[in-house]
């Protein structure tokens, strides 16, 4: 079997406010997301999934413990090392799309991969097949102002894929969104990570939506445990 995508093991991470004022989030957290594997972590706000996720995606770097992706061990890694495996190996989504206001839809995603050095030719032929590949064939040319909230967060998943990534980290993907937009939306997104292949770890509150996932994982205490 091959290593998983995502390893997580033993993390540990705290907020010194003061002594005695530290406070410990995450307590020894383990996790494995293998290609293919959509998992879903649930918490209580506050318990750290936030924070779990940033140490996932290397925008933190946690006290203790490895953080491996495709088998580098990336946790401690040098800064170069960390922004590469960042914008080649990692696409993230927030549950604000964060999308610059300025360009079109079809240029949000066309930038990550102007950054990564692909063509430019390449990169637009690539961002108008992913944004057709939700509904977006129409709107290449609009700018978020123009979108509807349902249609800038699907300009955003694009985004987050655009690099071709082995690992997506979401926050709260449709969390902004009404419930039946949100159900669109999440149908759209599991479309794109089940025809790519790829290990996916999403921090939800929406219970019914993790249920839908292929696993449930709760951050309880600091420590993950397996929820079904």
């Amino acid at each position: 079997m091959s290593d998983p995508v995502l390893n997580l093991d033993g993390i540990e991470k705290g907020y010194n406010l003061g002594k005695p004022n530290e406070i410990r989030v995450l307590r020894g957290a383990s996790l494995d997301v293998s290609a293919g594997e959509v998992v879903a972590l649930v918490a209580p706000s506050g318990a750290g999934k936030s924070t779990l996720l940033h140490i996932a995606g290397l925008l933190d770097t946690p006290d203790e413990g490895a953080v491996r992706i495709c088998g580098n061990d990336l946790g401690d890694a040098p800064d170069r090392a960390r922004t590469a495996a960042r914008r080649q190996e990692i696409g993230f989504i927030y549950q604000f799309h964060h999308l610059l206001p300025e360009f079109t839809a079809a240029e949000n995603v066309i930038l990550p991969q102007l950054a990564d050095g692909i063509a430019n030719a390449k990169a637009e032929a690539h961002a108008a097949a992913l944004l057709g590949s939700v509904g977006l064939s129409e709107r290449l040319s609009h700018r978020p102002a123009a979108l509807s909230g349902g249609e800038q967060q699907r300009v955003a998943f694009c985004r987050a894929l655009a690099n071709r990534p082995a690992l997506l980290l979401a926050d709260e993907p449709t969390g902004n969104l009404d419930p039946a937009t949100s159900d669109r939306v999440f149908e759209a997104l599991m479309a794109l990570v089940r025809g790519q292949g790829l290990a996916a770890l999403f921090a939800t509150h929406n219970l019914e939506l993790a249920e839908r996932m292929d696993r449930v994982v709760r951050l309880e205490d600091g420590v993950l445990v397996d929820a079904g």
